[in-house]
Parts: structure tokens; sequence; C-alpha cells
């Protein structure tokens, strides 16, 4: 059975789910592929995600998708995308969503990555800091609608272009697939960004998101995540047998920028034991917020 990375998706352009018109692919992942689509009735362009069958064929995966297409679809937040439809025919499950012109944060951390001056290859602290409230305001209102996201990591953080505001995508696809690889003993996920019971597939609830957005917000301040270079299999092994030396390095030892403070949150937030994290987005986002003012930060 082909992964999601060498399915043939030439037979979507073109295909029609209800008023909307598949244009083009501009963007595949682990789970599913995006694709430039066209609103008939509005006359308005739009993306749409399409997630093949083929790829979630057991009952319970599929009926997950379905169980939780209405709740996604109502989500309402500045910090999530806007999801105008999303349903299902004889081979695609869909999502229909607002076309955000930006990027996303992967992009953005690479270019960052790459830029030639040193000292400009992070983000500023402060927009680091206001990005990672953002993802946890955008959190809280699906963990409040009892929607756990699953597969949080910046290529699922678009930054749009004209207010830099942070939006969450990809609700509801990684749940669905999670259900799906379990079926055949896999993990879903992207391996650094899981926490150690999604890694050992465990149950999991709202705290999972909560350790990917700490991993996350040590990597902004650090630029790089002090992690080894390994396959994705010795990830997920090493999340499970050695959670708590997974990174090589303390948050303090990989910046200067970064103080014991910041340190202190994203080690509460990346703990192994989902008891001792922060049991949810409120608390971490205080955390957080106390650590943007410049008399705390040194920004």
């Amino acid at each position: 059975m082909p992964n999601n990375r060498e399915f043939d998706y030439r037979a979507a352009i073109g295909r029609e789910f209800g008023n909307f018109v598949v244009v083009r692919e501009i963007g595949r992942g682990a789970m599913g592929a995006v694709f430039l689509g066209y609103q008939k009735t509005l006359k308005r362009q739009v993306a749409i995600k399409l997630l093949p069958k083929e790829l979630a064929r057991t009952r319970l995966a599929q009926q997950q998708f379905r169980d939780e297409a209405e709740t996604i679809a109502i989500l309402d937040h500045p910090n999530i995308i806007t999801i105008f439809e999303t349903g299902e025919d004889d081979e695609f499950f869909f999502q229909v969503m607002r076309l955000v012109d930006g990027q996303d944060l992967a992009h953005l951390l690479d270019k960052l990555q790459r830029h030639p001056v040193p000292a400009r290859r992070l983000l500023p602290l402060q927009h680091a800091l206001r990005l990672i409230t953002e993802i946890l305001s955008g959190l809280s209102h699906a963990h409040a609608a009892g929607v756990i996201h699953q597969d949080l990591k910046p290529a699922n953080i678009l930054i749009g272009n004209q207010d830099g505001r942070a939006l969450i995508a990809d609700f509801g696809i990684a749940k669905t697939m999670q259900l799906e690889y379990a079926a055949r003993g896999m993990v879903v996920g992207t391996p650094i960004y899981l926490s150690p019971e999604q890694a050992a597939a465990r149950d999991t609830d709202h705290r999972t998101d909560l350790y990917a957005v700490g991993v996350m917000l040590f990597e902004l301040l650090a630029g790089r995540l002090p992690v080894r270079s390994e396959d994705a299999r010795q990830t997920v092994l090493r999340k499970v047998r050695e959670p708590d030396s997974f990174f090589l390095k303390k948050p303090t030892q990989c910046q200067r920028r970064i103080t014991d403070d910041m340190e202190s949150v994203i080690l509460k937030a990346v703990e192994s034991r989902p008891e001792n994290r922060f049991q949810n987005c409120a608390d971490f986002s205080a955390a957080v917020s106390a650590l943007t003012n410049p008399a705390t930060t040194g920004a």
C-alpha cells in the first residue's frame, strides 16, 4: 500500500466537492495533500486538504474523521485556520479551508537558519514568545471543544504575511491517521515533536499537544533542537525508552538568550510524564506571558 508521499493525486485535479473545485497541488506531508481550490458560488480561492481513503482503510479511522468533522468545522478562533466545509466522497476525505497568504513556521525557521549573518538566525525573542501564546490560545479553544490536534509541529503552524499571526492547521487529520496506523502497529506524528506517550502508542489527551508546543518553544528560542541525528524509528524508540534524556543539552546550554526562567518553562512543558507538565493551555500561556516582560527576559 502506498504512503501519502507516494500517492498519485493526479486524478484529484479538476475534481469537485460540492461548490469547490480542485485546481492544483500546493503541498503534501505525511497525512494528506493540500490543493489550491476554487469556490464557484463565492468566486474565491480556497485551500482543499485531501486524505485518500486508501490510506485510511480501517472502519475505526474513517469513523473518527466523520465523528470529528462537525466539531472541527465549527472551531472559530483567530489562531485556527477557518474550515468552510468538511466531508467525503467515494475516494477522499476532504477539508475546505481559508487560503492563507503566508508561510508555515517550518519554512520560516529554515530560512532563518540559512541567513548569512549568525545573529539573524533566530526569531526575535518577543516575536517567538508571541507566536507560542497565539498557538496556545488557539489550542485552548480547540481543547475546550474536545478536539486534540495530535500532530503539532512548525509545518502545521501558518504565519500570515499581513499580520504575522500564528494559525494552527490540520486539526482532525492526525487523530484519524493515528487509529489507522495503530491498526498496523505504527505511530502517527513527527517523531521529534511526539510526546513519550504518543511514541509508546499509549492513550493520549490534551497534554500531548502541550508537549509539542513545549518542543516548539525550545526550538524557537534556541534556533536548533539539541537532538541526535538518527532516523525516525530510532527517534521514536528513544522517546519511549529514554524520554528524560531525549534532549542532549539543557535550553540554557543551547543559546545565551535563554534565561533560567525560560528554561524552567520549557522543561516543564516537555516533562516525560503528562501529570508533571502544564495541565492546560491557560497555565502554560500564563508562564510564557510572564517571560515577555522585558525586565524578566532582558529583551
